[in-house]
């Protein structure tokens, strides 16, 4: 079985038990495949936790932390505390102890010989040998704190810095204190603590909540940057179908629900991650993705910084469709990356669907909104007593702006349909141009010559 079949397997695996919820688990399954952080919004009792927690119960070897955050939620429990053992003269921080072969080895005699004397602690061979390895183990602990000691050190273990997947659920409840801390953590995947920058094996943050802030408030919009930090946004909503959520009951009342039928291990989602990035983007792609972008910029903020870093959920989606290279479809899976506001959900999918799945189609359609405003502009001139030359100059000019436009795009098209479709669009902007020459008084002359003469 590939490592595409596995990761197809674990998805439908979850799907399988978790009703209505194929979006949030693909997405899931993107953020792991490139290192991206989701965030889920909805109301509680959505299956939220439970989908997270089922995907990633099914990556074994994977270390992982889950924390509920609250205002009370100190940098401690969530990133480790310095152990008190490291500032002591004399002593050695307890994962010091706790890599050390030697110190372990020791460890494992003496616990052995101590089960001995509990047996028969009248012996004294028993006796004297517990007193022998604790000795030796005193000696060796002193020659590692020459080693390590008088330098603090922060104990991690179970916490943020070793974990592998990390979910923190109500995570807009965490307070200044742990704030920017979670930042690092989430953007560079570093922390640091008394002086010492830890790096942070974490593939994925998982994050949710069940509403997002007012970031128009001034108390809650430090958090606009942890928003932002999450890069992969999803909506959920209760199960709609009937039949789902009767399927579901009868699973968890028979004792079936949240059976694992299909896993991977962490060594192979590093290699399906390696496999991910290894997807072309092709230039074509960057072009649409420009387009969609400065589509979307007329009515919904998307930063440079989305733009530039789109590719890998892109690659994501190629892959589990099994493409050899990015095509407009994988495109779609965009639609939870580039919004920002609930509200801009709509048109994100709508200009994704239109200018994804049939490209040429949603330029051309532009094309035909362009001239139709350059048209209307010339007829409110002309019903406004407007000095006819001047403005049909500016008509004029501006046709020859769209047709350049049409020609990129001409030049572009790689079937006959798409031939076809810019055939018609070439005669209607030729028609247009006629009447509007006539009602203007002025000779026709194509675009291509009026293009020609610029």
């Amino acid at each position: 079985m590939s490592l595409r079949d596995k990761m197809l397997a674990l998805i439908g695996d979850v799907n399988d038990q978790i009703a209505e919820r194929e979006e949030l688990i693909e997405l899931i399954a993107i953020a792991l495949l490139c290192r991206k952080n989701l965030f889920i919004l909805g109301a509680p009792g959505q299956a939220k936790s439970a989908a997270i927690n089922s995907v990633r119960s099914r990556i074994t070897g994977a270390k992982q932390f889950e924390r509920l955050l609250s205002k009370q939620t100190d940098e401690d429990q969530l990133f480790g505390r310095v152990d008190l053992a490291s500032l002591i003269p004399g002593g050695v921080p307890e994962n010091c102890l706790g890599r050390d072969v030697t110190y372990q080895g020791m460890r494992g005699e003496l616990e052995s010989a101590l089960g001995e004397f509990t047996k028969c602690p009248d012996s004294k061979e028993n006796a004297g040998r517990v007193t022998e390895i604790t000795e030796r183990m005193e000696r060796y602990r002193k020659a590692l704190s020459v080693l390590h000691g008088a330098e603090p050190t922060v104990n991690t273990a179970g916490k943020i810095p070793e974990a592998d997947v990390v979910f923190l659920d109500e995570i807009f409840k965490a307070n200044d204190g742990v704030l920017n801390a979670l930042l690092t953590a989430l953007n560079e995947r570093k922390y640091t603590n008394e002086g010492r920058t830890y790096p942070i094996p974490t593939v994925s943050f998982f994050a949710a909540s069940n509403e997002i802030p007012d970031f128009s408030d001034p108390q809650e919009k430090i958090l606009q940057a942890l928003y932002d930090r999450l890069e992969l946004k999803v909506i959920t909503s209760d199960i709609a179908q009937r039949e789902h959520r009767l399927c579901v009951l009868r699973e968890k009342q028979a004792g079936r629900f949240g059976q694992i039928g299909a896993s991977i291990t962490m060594d192979e989602l590093h290699l399906m991650q390696e496999e991910v990035a290894q997807i072309p983007v092709p230039e074509r792609i960057n072009e649409l993705m420009d387009d969609i972008l400065c589509s979307l910029r007329k009515d919904v903020t998307v930063s440079d910084r989305k733009f530039l870093n789109y590719y890998p959920v892109a690659q994501a989606k190629a892959w589990l469709c099994g493409h050899s290279e990015v095509q407009p479809a994988d495109l779609l899976a965009l639609k939870n990356y580039l919004w920002q506001k609930p509200a801009d959900l709509p048109l994100v999918e709508v200009t994704l669907t239109r200018m994804c799945l049939d490209p040429i189609r949603g330029k051309i359609n532009d094309i035909r909104a362009a001239a139709g405003e350059v048209q209307n502009a010339l007829d409110a001139a002309h019903d406004a007593g407007v000095d006819g030359k001047k403005a049909f100059r500016k008509y004029r000019s501006e046709m020859v702006r769209i047709y350049a436009l049409y020609h990129d795009l001409a030049q572009k098209a790689q079937s006959d349909s798409e031939r076809e479709c810019l055939a018609e669009l070439l005669t209607d902007l030729e028609s247009a141009s006629r009447t509007a020459h006539e009602k203007s008084g002025y000779t026709y002359a194509s675009l291509e010559e009026l293009a020609s003469l610029q």
